[in-house]
């Protein structure tokens, strides 16, 4: 993760430092140039003013019907060694999405940006701003995306609210047009995986002594890709610095908006499998958050299934009492039927789980013993369906006007499903 520390180097922005290194070397040190006593009035601090000439140069370079911004955006935060690499493609799956993460630190590799990091010193932040918001534009990122290391300032904290503000306007603009799919309601989720110091630099110290050993290999025997070698992961006190980095600026940038946007907390200190299940726990759908407003609002008076179960059981109950007060002779009939006619078949689908019964018993024709059976059959645990087929059957021919008079015929198909029996096999 880069250290992040704000300098008034320019007139024109502010500058961001990409370096994974917390200690700049004495030549990049060297490579900054002096600020003399006025520097501090040449800061430009307005984000207002920084996000508005990236993006009216986004304007002038994109037609207003093109700038069609991810549905999701999930920024993914996380102290070093929180396992953000490991869990990326977790999260992609969970969230349904099949772009790869957008890495900000990958993104600023333009000539421009290379030539000023090589030199040690910053990358500012209207040229961060300017590659990440065309780089969100790109139709792969339309459903959503990932963004790992975005905000990291306090003016990336202002623009992000001013582009959210921005795409809620085209929203509105396009809603009632043919183009209004593509400007969907945006949701963004803020997701920080955490994990305590102590860890931290233990994950940081260890991915350093799988990397060396890897590259020794690579080395030894050409053979292979090297992998990226940081300073931070070799030293336990560089390690502490960049855990402190970590909280110090990133972790201040992203619970600055954590009464603005969704924001999920991932205890990831565990094993893999419960760090996925924290997630799955933190991501799991809420149409509220998925949905269009006025989507949501199309279909809010259908109520949710979870609304409609919490109170079945008593509601199930209160209907079998009033059988048996109101109706008790026909719950007689109905419970003798199911214990003399269905039952020995169901046992014998005990193993399966499932019965399918067909039957034209006259108690079935009063909806009211329909009822009572499945409320029943509910009781005892048991799921029931049942299906009324009506099938003509011939019963008289004319022959002088070839006229078939026919009867209709009822055929109940009774679907009974429960746990079954697994049978366990010896080897």
């Amino acid at each position: 993760m880069a250290t992040l520390d704000i300098l008034a180097a320019s007139p024109c922005a502010n500058w961001v430092h990409m370096s994974d290194n917390p200690e700049p070397s004495p030549s990049a040190a060297a490579a900054v140039p002096e600020q003399s006593d006025h520097s501090h009035d040449l800061e430009i601090k307005d984000s207002v003013l920084i996000f508005r000439q990236v993006w009216e140069a986004l304007e002038a370079e994109f037609p207003r019907s093109q700038l069609r911004f991810p549905k999701e955006i999930i920024l993914l935060g996380g102290a070093p060694g929180s396992g953000k690499g490991t869990n990326t493609e977790f999260i992609l799956e969970a969230r349904g999405l099949t772009c790869p993460p957008i890495v900000v630190s990958s993104l600023l590799d333009t000539p421009e940006a290379r030539r000023i990091k090589d030199a040690g010193m910053m990358v500012g932040d209207r040229e961060v701003l300017g590659i990440l918001l065309r780089e969100l534009l790109k139709p792969e990122y339309s459903d959503g995306c990932i963004l790992d290391g975005f905000p990291r300032t306090e003016v990336q904290v202002d623009a992000l609210k001013q582009l959210v503000t921005k795409m809620q306007g085209l929203r509105q603009e396009f809603l009632h047009t043919p183009l209004g799919m593509h400007f969907r309601q945006p949701t963004v989720h803020i997701m920080v995986l955490f994990v305590e110091e102590k860890v931290s630099v233990e994950r940081q110290l260890r991915r350093g002594e799988l990397t060396k050993e890897h590259n020794d290999e690579v080395r030894r025997t050409g053979d292979g890709e090297l992998w990226e070698e940081r300073a931070t992961d070799h030293d336990p006190e560089l390690a502490r610095r960049r855990y402190q980095v970590f909280k110090e600026k990133t972790w201040d940038a992203l619970q600055s908006l954590k009464s603005i946007f969704h924001y999920h907390f991932i205890h990831a200190q565990g094993e893999i499998h419960e760090v996925e299940q924290n997630i799955v726990n933190e991501l799991q759908y809420q149409s509220t958050l998925e949905l269009d407003p006025v989507t949501y609002d199309a279909l809010r008076s259908i109520p949710v299934a979870s609304e409609l179960i919490v109170h079945a059981r008593q509601e199930m109950v209160k209907r079998l009492d009033a059988y048996q007060f109101e109706h008790g002779e026909l719950l007689r009939r109905v419970v003798d039927f199911i214990s003399r006619k269905l039952m020995p078949i169901i046992e014998r689908h005990a193993i399966s789980g499932t019965a399918h019964i067909n039957t034209e018993d006259e108690l079935l024709h009063d909806p009211l013993a329909l009822a009572i059976l499945i409320d029943v059959f509910s009781e005892r645990g048991y799921h029931a369906v049942v299906d009324l087929h009506r099938i003509e059957v011939p019963e008289t021919f004319d022959q002088a006007s070839g006229k078939i008079q026919c009867r209709t015929k009822k055929v109940f198909r009774l679907s009974i499903r429960f746990e079954g029996s697994e049978i366990r096999r010896g080897h």
